[in-house]
């Protein structure tokens, strides 16, 4: 009756062993752990449908539902257009504000469609995206484009 019992003791300390090495030996998951997941959404489609449907359910799920730490989407090109036109995409720009998304927008873009102080009034931080782009693409943080 004696060896059922020290052998489950047994097997028991060995396993929370494996366990407490694992937790804390894993390089990777100390390093997922210490690094925020970034992840930048670049929303240059004019369409609407593909704004509310695809790239806006997605960018805000993306930070309520924690799937990344940070996450950005940046107004680019035409999308800077109807943004300003679209009284339903700017409720759930400022349902996205809300949850922590931080918007920017494109200024050469916003420039050429006229449309600077309307993202602006948005609380929209409209500035030149060209080297704030390019260090996230060369960095750690993914890029998605619609």
């Amino acid at each position: 009756m004696r060896n059922p019992i020290l052998l489950a003791v047994v097997l028991g300390a060995c396993a929370a062993a494996v366990v407490t090495h694992m937790e804390t030996s894993s390089p990777t998951s100390r390093a997922a752990e210490e690094t925020p997941s970034e992840l930048c959404v670049v929303w240059s489609s004019g369409d609407p449908g593909v704004a509310k449907n695809v790239c806006f359910m997605y960018t805000h799920n993306a930070k309520k539902r924690g799937w990344f730490d940070v996450v950005h989407l940046v107004v680019w090109g035409p999308s800077a257009k109807l943004l300003t036109e679209n009284q339903e995409l700017q409720a759930e720009i400022k349902a996205m504000q809300q949850s922590g998304v931080v918007v920017e927008a494109c200024v050469a873009c916003a420039n050429n469609y006229g449309v600077t102080d309307a993202l602006k009034s948005l609380g929209i931080d409209v500035k030149p995206m060209g080297v704030p782009l390019t260090d996230r693409l060369k960095g750690s943080w993914k890029v998605l484009t619609f």
